[in-house]
């Protein structure tokens, strides 16, 4: 892939005129119900002193529909802001992505990166969305075989492979009824822009501002559908497209052949450095072998399934590119997939948990697709490339969802204040046509684009101070550029 030309650091320099968006109000509103913190678990990490961050649950209705109705439990984190009274802009909520993500920790964790302006004008909330975490979590008990180890092939070749694949899906979906009960038609993520609305009015806040990544884009623009007039500032992060989840898998799966030449070809750039040779067909090579030999022969519980979500999780951003390139390598020497192991085990109760939350919030945002959709789908994608990686595909389990959503999840409003997208060039989890399709749902926004860069996950993640200092100029002032920005991005990373 031909690398495009860079770009210089601000095409607008935010020296031509801007808007302003009105300051929040420094004071809050006296809570309804106000949200008690006390000491939080031992899964949030601990700021540096002095900040110490605190944690609390309400109460929300199952169905935001019938208030008095069953209720279920949302977990919230906060770390206050730093600075003085005055600096003070009001609460900034923050969801790392999904869906399935764990939010409580990232009160921490996200803060700790963020520019030194936004966190003293914020106090950064953290939230376990409705079915993750502490916040009343799902089940989906096995899945469908999900977490078998080895798992079966992910990516069928030929009409045997098909039908078993479609059988699979609908085990699952069989499962994610039998142990979600009654959340399954309830944790979409309207319902959770509900809860969001909920945490403001519990923190006393008159307007919600919201950082979210990935998914949390998603849920950024359903809150804003529901309630654009209590949007303060509101920055999207390597957005999701305001498609239909299957149509959004297929598209990032697409876009994961790309990004994964383009590894082959970084790779035999540097074929001393690897040894996976000398040219993108090598390395291509290279890498079908050890899935091959994988296949026939998984190691401890490592086999083709896992291989995959190890590809998956490396593509998404560039820094991993040489511990996958190295951990290709290693098994091709001496047989041993070590270098290509997770961190984590796949079958963990966390893990668990956001594979069950991610597939019942896709299937309970719209409608899903048929099975002859999967498998017209599955070929064309295969046509492009006969070992593509589709881990990504999960709401192919909607096929055989047992609750029908009657509406698909709203998203963004003409009515909403500007609100700031930010996008990597070459992101292939949320690729960037989904950030210029989900701003024609936002009028007024601006788009914030990271020129040759690969990676998913931008502000206050890729080091960069031209994406950083435009959006903390947005969070703090209420700057909203005259124009869309594109910054000077890294490039391919450098090999050492």
């Amino acid at each position: 892939m031909t690398r495009p030309a860079r770009r210089t650091a601000l095409l607008c320099a935010l020296a031509a005129a801007t808007a302003l968006l009105p300051a929040a109000p420094v004071g809050a509103a006296e809570p309804r119900s106000p949200l008690r913190f006390t000491d939080c678990p031992d899964s949030v990490p601990r700021p540096a002193a002095p900040e110490r961050v605190e944690c609390g649950r309400i109460s929300v209705p199952l169905d935001s529909r019938r208030p008095r109705g069953p209720r279920i439990e949302v977990a919230v984190s906060r770390v206050r802001a730093s600075g003085t009274p005055a600096e003070r802009r009001g609460i900034l909520l923050v969801n790392p992505g999904g869906p399935g993500g764990s939010g409580l920790p990232y009160a921490v964790t996200k803060r700790a990166k963020l520019p030194e302006s936004v966190r003293r004008a914020y106090d950064v909330v953290g939230f376990d969305p409705r079915g993750v975490g502490q916040s009343t979590p799902v089940s989906c008990g096995p899945m469908g075989g999900l977490f078998d180890s080895p798992g079966g092939d992910p990516v069928p070749a030929g009409a045997r492979a098909e039908r078993a694949y479609l059988s699979s899906l609908r085990a699952m979906a069989d499962d994610c009824a039998a142990h979600a009960g009654r959340l399954l038609p309830h944790l979409s993520t309207e319902q959770t822009a509900y809860d969001m609305d909920a945490i403001r009015e519990a923190l006393g806040e008159p307007r919600t501002s919201f950082l979210g990544v990935s998914y949390g884009s998603y849920l950024g623009a359903a809150y804003s559908a529901r309630f654009p007039h209590r949007v303060g500032r509101m920055v999207l992060d390597s957005v999701v497209g305001p498609w239909d989840w299957y149509d959004f898998d297929v598209i990032q799966s697409r876009a994961l052949l790309r990004q994964r030449g383009t590894f082959f070809a970084w790779a035999a750039d540097h074929g001393e450095r690897f040894g996976l040779g000398g040219t993108p067909g090598a390395v291509r090579e290279a890498y079908l072998r050890v899935r091959r030999g994988l296949a026939a022969r998984p190691v401890a519980g490592f086999g083709p399934a896992e291989f995959d979500r190890a590809v998956y999780r490396a593509l998404g951003r560039t820094e991993r590119w040489a511990g996958l390139a190295d951990g290709l390598r290693g098994y091709l020497a001496d047989g041993d997939p070590d270098g290509l192991l997770p961190a984590t085990a796949f079958d963990g109760p966390e893990s668990r948990n956001y594979e069950a939350a991610n597939r019942v919030v896709k299937c309970a945002d719209g409608p899903g697709p048929s099975a002859r959709d999967i498998v017209t789908d599955l070929r064309r994608t295969r046509r492009l490339d006969p070992q593509p990686v589709l881990t990504g595909m999960e709401a192919n389990a909607c096929a055989s969802w047992h609750h029908r959503p009657g509406h698909r999840t709203p998203l963004g409003s003409p009515d909403a204040p500007p609100v700031l997208l930010v996008a990597s060039a070459h992101d292939p989890v949320t690729p960037v046509e989904g950030a210029h399709s989900m701003r024609r749902l936002l009028p007024g926004s601006r788009l914030v684009t990271l020129d040759d860069d690969y990676s998913h996950g931008v502000f206050a993640s890729r080091g960069n101070a031209c994406v950083d200092d435009t959006v903390a100029d947005y969070l703090v002032r209420g700057t909203v550029p005259s124009a869309d920005v594109r910054c000077a991005g890294p490039g391919l990373p450098t090999v050492r």
